[in-house]
């Protein structure tokens, strides 16, 4: 029996070798079907792992965040437009008010160079001899009352000018504030 045997353990060896043989072959196409599949592993995990540069939202909460920020921002925004409405009214109160002070010292030059030309006039004519003896002190009091005159007619038109400038301050400051 121990040919039997020994033929009978060869045959089963033989049925072993052929076995694993099998096996082998299998595990070689499985590591290369593996090794296909995972070759592109590295860049799947970069691109899974990168930040997102985008995140998507729902309509609702970019609604209410909206609403909240202009809640927040609306009180302030009015305030700001308010105060600046006030820096532009008092502006153009401060421009009229100017306007009116250079009218004023407009006419104020103007009257000067006429009043310099009757002074050079009279000086001239007191020189000349045409204002002597009795006649001398009535041209000196026709031109102090001539330069009285001339004062009381700058100062009504100063006090015209001032008066023309509070009405329109008034004005504004009444268009400025808001009707109850």
């Amino acid at each position: 029996m121990s040919t039997n045997t020994q033929s009978q353990s060869l045959a089963s060896l033989t049925q072993s070798v052929h076995s694993l043989r099998t096996s082998l072959t299998l595990l070689d196409s499985s590591i290369s079907i593996l090794s296909t599949g995972i070759s592109d592993f590295p860049r799947l995990k970069r691109v899974l792992t990168s930040t997102r540069h985008f995140e998507l939202t729902p309509s609702s909460s970019l609604i209410t965040a909206q609403k909240s920020l202009a809640s927040e921002l609306d009180p302030a925004i009015i305030e700001l437009l308010r105060r600046s409405e006030g820096v532009v009214a008092k502006m153009e109160r401060r421009k009229e008010a100017l306007v009116a002070r250079s009218e004023l010292l407009e006419g104020r030059l103007e009257g000067e160079d006429e009043r310099g030309g009757l002074r050079k006039k009279r000086s001239f004519e007191m020189r000349s001899g045409k204002g002597k003896g009795g006649e001398g002190e009535k041209v000196l009091r026709l031109k102090a009352l001539r330069a009285k005159k001339e004062r009381l007619g700058y100062a009504v038109e100063r006090l015209t000018l001032q008066s023309q400038q509070r009405q329109r301050q008034l004005r504004m400051s009444v268009a400025a504030t808001p009707a109850d």
